[in-house]
């Protein structure tokens, strides 16, 4: 009947009607209007086109003060036809917003929050506009937070509440609504929800306490409502969340262990966890699931401790708590979110920490565990951590032990192929690594470095003008620590480095242009 509808021209008439002093006429008109456009192309794009969206969303705005029973039915009406109007259609939710219906519902919502049937009206609208990036500053400006966490502690129904979370959910990705929302005291209910549901096993009541604490978890991804909310590591609500770590419950555990990963995004914070002991207790959670154990819950926890573990004070007191042992125990590990977060925790930890990485580097079964990591080729992060991680342990031990272990369990062929990493800070983090190799062992690497075809690498890396000013510096470095070998500084000779770096010698950057002229000397004496 739609089609027809628009077909026989009847929109314009009856946007026209909207103009009516009559009631009954704008609640009628509303409800055919809701009608035509419910789940049509046509029919939305005809009353777009008629400017009755502009007209409804002019009544919201100059009725949204009354508060009769006939008025609020009047709001409803119009509310139901602006969400047929705009429901799962992007461009429209968009005309809406600029519109600025968004103000006007939220105003709607804080007057008539007496009115079930409007209230979810409004609770809908809000779930879909939340969706769209550009509505959230429009949220941000109103006072959405205050009424939304004044209408969620009045709510005692489930679906009721489940409909508040689902408008808050996308509303809480914005770091200023975040704030709005700590401030209006939603961390109070949310906490007191886990308190109410944590020991049920009601349906009902496993997915509201999921839905609050991971609310929880999402609200502490904001730099200031995490700061407002740690309190310097003595707030009410940091202190709760330390008691979900050790709890039985694998969801209060895994949103524990993802809020302290959080709260550890400032170097303060996580000193003064460190200091408090906070280790220990991610260590006791590891240890309750290294067996079939929970993999968001490792994974959660491993995050932590990486994030625990960049402060520099906090390196050597993590490392003396035995963290490596407890993250090692995951090396069997075949899940790759797992995979991942154990490589970065064991890099940050090892960061100029030479005795750590001597230890690690030594560690046959770790180095040949990350030599095959560096061929995941699915799972792009896991190889990239275990190529950081392999050159980490050369360059933070400088122990000829650590380089002949990855010579002897194949690593010298991913750290050149690292060599031409996309990403600067890799390759550089590679050419640092192979330049140790080739000046504590280069006897050992030799035949690897060769069949790995670094030397054509190196001139590569030194002809491309588009090579970092530091990968051409650290290139000319390692190609100078690879004259100790004959074949290779043949290759070097077959190659013709000795144009290649001449050139460079009026390189714009300093260091460069100072590094050809050393370079150009050592291959020129060594011709």
């Amino acid at each position: 009947m739609r089609i027809p509808c628009v077909d026989a021209g009847l929109i314009s008439p009856l946007v026209q009607l909207l103009n009516s002093k009559d009631q009954e006429v704008l609640l009628q008109t509303g409800r055919a209007l809701g009608n035509i456009c419910y789940d049509s192309h046509e029919g939305r794009s005809a009353v777009g086109q008629a400017g009755g969206a502009q007209v409804v969303v002019d009544h919201l705005r100059s009725l949204c003060s009354i508060t009769d029973p006939a008025n609020e039915k009047l709001l409803t009406v119009f509310c139901g036809m602006l969400m047929n109007y705009s429901n799962e259609n992007d461009s429209l939710q968009a005309q809406l917003i600029n519109m600025g219906v968004i103000p006007t519902l939220v105003k709607l919502l804080g007057i008539h929050c007496h009115n079930a049937a409007l209230t979810e009206m409004c609770l809908v609208a809000f779930g879909n506009l939340a969706e769209l990036e550009s509505s959230k500053e429009q949220f941000a400006s109103t006072n959405i937070a205050e009424e939304l966490v004044k209408l969620f502690k009045k709510q005692i129904e489930h679906d009721k509440r489940e409909m508040i979370f689902e408008v808050l959910a996308p509303l809480a990705e914005n770091d200023a609504i975040k704030l709005q929302l700590v401030e209006a005291g939603l961390v109070e209910c949310l906490l007191e929800i886990v308190q109410q549901k944590v020991d049920s096993d009601k349906e009902d009541d496993i997915a509201e306490l999921k839905t609050a604490s991971d609310l929880m978890v999402l609200l502490l991804l904001g730099d200031e409502s995490m700061q407002k909310l740690f309190e310097g590591g003595k707030g009410n609500v940091f202190q709760r969340v330390l008691s979900w770590i050790p709890s039985n419950n694998h969801q209060l555990q895994l949103a524990g262990a993802l809020a302290i990963a959080n709260f550890a995004r400032n170097d303060g914070n996580c000193i003064h966890m460190v200091e408090n002991g906070i280790v220990e207790r991610l260590m006791d959670l590891l240890d309750r699931h290294v067996e079939n154990g929970n993999v968001t819950v490792q994974h959660a926890a491993l995050s932590a401790l990486r994030n625990l573990a960049i402060p520099v004070v906090n390196k050597a007191k993590m490392l003396s708590a035995g963290v490596t042992g407890a993250v090692l125990k995951f090396l069997k590990s075949e899940m790759p979110p797992v995979q991942f977060k154990l490589l970065g925790t064991l890099r940050m930890l090892i960061d100029a920490q030479a005795e750590a990485a001597e230890q690690l580097g030594k560690n046959v079964q770790l180095v040949e565990r990350l030599v095959e990591w560096c061929e995941a080729k699915d799972h792009a992060g896991v190889m990239g951590e275990s190529n950081r991680l392999l050159s980490a342990l050369i360059r933070h031990s400088k122990s000829k032990d650590v380089i002949k272990t990855i010579v002897q369990s194949g690593g010298i062929k991913h750290l050149v192929t690292m060599a031409t990493s996309e990403h600067v800070i890799m390759q550089n983090e590679a050419l640092v690594a192979l330049a140790l190799i080739a000046a504590l062992e280069l006897g050992t690497a030799e035949k690897d470095l060769e069949s790995a075809k670094l030397v054509q690498i190196l001139h590569r890396l030194l002809t491309d003008e588009r090579s970092a000013p530091e990968i051409k510096y650290n290139s000319m470095v390692l190609t100078c620590a690879l004259m100790g070998s004959e074949s290779l500084h043949k290759e070097v000779q077959d190659l013709a480095f000795l144009d290649v770096v001449s050139k460079l010698r009026s390189h714009e950057n300093k260091s460069v242009a100072q590094q050809a002229s050393l370079t150009e000397q050592r291959l020129t004496v060594e011709s």
